[in-house]
């Protein structure tokens, strides 16, 4: 209990506060009034309070499904990511209450922002509710209980943990239009869940991604004092052998911006003619504090 106190951070807490509230902002405002539905476990949770009792509102239902499957992969992702996780669908199940019973906002039959233009609240419900999401994962959280299932049964499976959400959400959609009789909801509703997806991406990996450079070469010290004097960045190199003419290169790593791929590739080109530079995306860049 100590360790866990410890581990715990109160500026945690106060982000996870923001995330679930902007959450539930998304989902009641713009996708709930229209009946259109976000994915997983909410978006279960939408689905149920539709087709129940009026007691059983959202609020309810995202508590009595999310909770148990925190608690179910608690051996799995720790007593922080737990306790995280549970306190941002609290707020998440609080803010849905707030919204639709408490505060003067008419959520019962239209969105109050976009009407009933299902487009609009598709891509802006999908969007906000992604913006949620995405900052609950980048501070120690998850706002969704499927993504714990999808982690601990992905694997044993033989899918990965995308995949897994994904065929959920697929199965969910195609219930949501055999209860409806109507398709063109569950539809719009995979607009919903691709709009969150990629917000969900920009929060957690960033909007303007760095690029790795790997730069095999055989003039490795000229290449690196230029790169290192020009981009004011360190690079790191790795013994290589090429596999076809068995001679001794070196490969540079290197983290560069991606307006600077050009310039980069340009520079070691002058260097070495013969150089081969792959690139690809790095999510985050962490440095060492000196």
């Amino acid at each position: 209990m100590k360790q866990l106190l410890e581990e715990i951070k109160l500026k945690n807490f106060l982000l996870l506060t923001v995330a679930g509230l902007i959450n539930a902002f998304g989902v009641t405002v713009f996708l709930a009034p229209v009946k259109l539905y976000d994915s997983g476990v909410s978006g279960t949770s939408m689905l149920l309070s539709q087709i129940t009792p009026e007691q059983l509102s959202l609020s309810v239902f995202l508590l009595i499904i999310n909770i148990p499957l925190f608690i179910f992969g608690y051996k799995k992702q720790g007593a922080v990511f737990t306790v995280y996780s549970i306190y941002t669908v609290a707020i998440y199940s609080l803010g849905a209450w707030l919204i639709t019973d408490v505060l003067p906002l008419d959520v019962a039959l239209s969105s109050p922002f976009a009407g009933n233009d299902l487009l609009l609240c598709a891509l802006f419900g999908g969007v906000i509710s992604g913006v949620g999401s995405g900052l609950t994962i980048r501070f120690g959280g998850a706002i969704d209980g499927m993504e714990v299932m999808a982690v601990t049964f992905a694997k044993k499976i033989g899918l990965t943990v995308g995949t897994f959400v994904m065929i959920y959400n697929v199965i969910l959609y195609v219930i949501c239009g055999i209860l409806l009789n109507s398709w063109i909801l569950p539809l719009y509703s995979i607009l919903t869940y691709y709009a969150g997806l990629k917000t969900i991406d920009f929060i957690v990996e960033g909007i303007d991604r760095s690029k790795a450079a790997m730069i095999i070469t055989q003039k490795a010290d000229e290449v690196c004092e230029t790169l290192m004097s020009t981009f004011e960045s360190g690079t790191t190199r790795i013994a290589a052998k090429g596999g076809y003419s068995n001679q001794d290169k070196t490969v540079i790593y290197f983290i560069v911006d991606r307006f600077q791929i050009s310039k980069m590739r340009e520079l070691v080109h002058k260097i070495d003619k013969t150089a081969f530079i792959t690139i690809k995306d790095v999510a985050d860049v962490y440095k060492a504090n000196m």
